[in-house]
């Protein structure tokens, strides 16, 4: 297994930092890996290569030549290949050397000497399995239900914050943000400004969520745990934005690095029929700038806290939600670091 772990092995620490391994992470939208092109970019610490084949499957392999270590993003898109730039040698998207220019039949050729990660695409997004044991099938992908349901329309938005990824994924565990940092919005206006919250367990993870107030803000949110970690939440929208149900949010966030994070927010509606074309017309020529607004101010305040803000915090009730997370993720770190360590 080492060759396929540059760094080594990872402490709890760098896991904690760089993102849990074992599970599926949101990689990029799909639109950015196009046919007979070659796709450069990095997540949880490591830097990868994407690639479309011919018949238009997305191959994901670490971007480093198993001869003498070249970047193979920067070598040529063979169809079901890539070739290194530097000395031509060919690999697949499985990994596996499948030509050698240089020296036809030597013993590289055959071999599975790239890391190669699982991929799939759901809702216009690429996502892949970030195994600590390569040889290890990944455990099943259960797509977001709201992903999943045809009832229900929904725009896929990507960002990129100068924050670590486990801000963004507390920020979202905090309801009681958007009564303040949000309150001028043209969707979390209503409510009260203090509340009591309450977690409540389910078989996937669990609800962080108001125990005294029901559609007026953003007033709960779901935990999800479903082979990728994301939330789920709704605010109510005002009579202006046209016909259908409660706006929802499907969020995910995949560390870049240890301080910078890709941020994926799939914002859906439950409308069908007319109301569908309605929805979808008003959100790109109206309500679209207006969400765009709302996740500036989370970047903002995200991106201006310091990089070790959650190591002198003084937290109360509402941050049940926020302390259970951290707990969880922390525990995980620990555990997967020891299993690198052992192997």
């Amino acid at each position: 297994m080492a060759r396929f772990y540059s760094r080594g092995a990872l402490s709890a620490d760098e896991i904690f930092a760089t993102g849990l391994r074992d599970q599926w992470h949101a990689v990029c939208p799909s639109t950015w890996v196009e046919r007979g092109a070659i796709r450069k970019l990095r997540r949880l610490g490591e830097d990868w290569v994407l690639y479309r084949q011919s018949d238009g499957t997305v191959r994901m392999l670490a971007d480093r030549c198993p001869h003498r270590g070249a970047p193979l993003s920067h070598g040529m898109h063979l169809g079901d290949r890539i070739a290194c730039k530097y000395h031509g040698v060919q690999v697949d998207g499985d990994g596996t050397v499948l030509s050698v220019p240089g020296m036809p039949g030597c013993n590289l050729e055959g071999k599975k000497l790239v890391r190669a990660l699982p991929v799939q695409e759901i809702g216009g997004a690429i996502i892949a399995w970030f195994g600590i044991d390569p040889e290890t099938e990944p455990t099943p992908l259960e797509v977001p239900d709201p992903l999943a349901d045809e009832g229900i329309s929904e725009f896929l938005c990507y960002t990129e914050w100068e924050a670590p990824w486990r801000f963004a994924v507390e920020n979202l565990l905090d309801p009681m943000h958007g009564a303040f940092l949000h309150h001028e919005s043209h969707s979390m206006f209503g409510g009260a400004q203090s509340a009591r919250f309450r977690i409540r367990e389910t078989d996937r993870g669990f609800f962080f969520e108001k125990t005294d107030q029901r559609g007026m803000n953003f007033d709960w949110v779901e935990f999800c745990r479903s082979g990728v970690d994301w939330v789920d939440l709704e605010i109510p929208y005002p009579a202006t934005a046209g016909p259908g149900g409660p706006f929802g949010i499907v969020g995910m966030a995949t560390p870049i690095d240890a301080g910078t994070t890709a941020i994926f927010f799939w914002r859906y509606r439950r409308v069908v029929g007319w109301e569908r074309d309605v929805w979808r017309f008003l959100y790109r020529t109206t309500l679209e700038e207006r969400h765009w607004a709302v996740l500036q101010q989370d970047r903002a305040m995200l991106e201006g806290m310091a990089p070790d803000a959650d190591q002198a915090e003084n937290l109360y009730q509402h941050d049940l939600g926020v302390i259970r997370l951290r707990r969880m993720y922390r525990a995980q770190a620990e555990e997967q670091a020891k299993l690198l360590a052992d192997a």
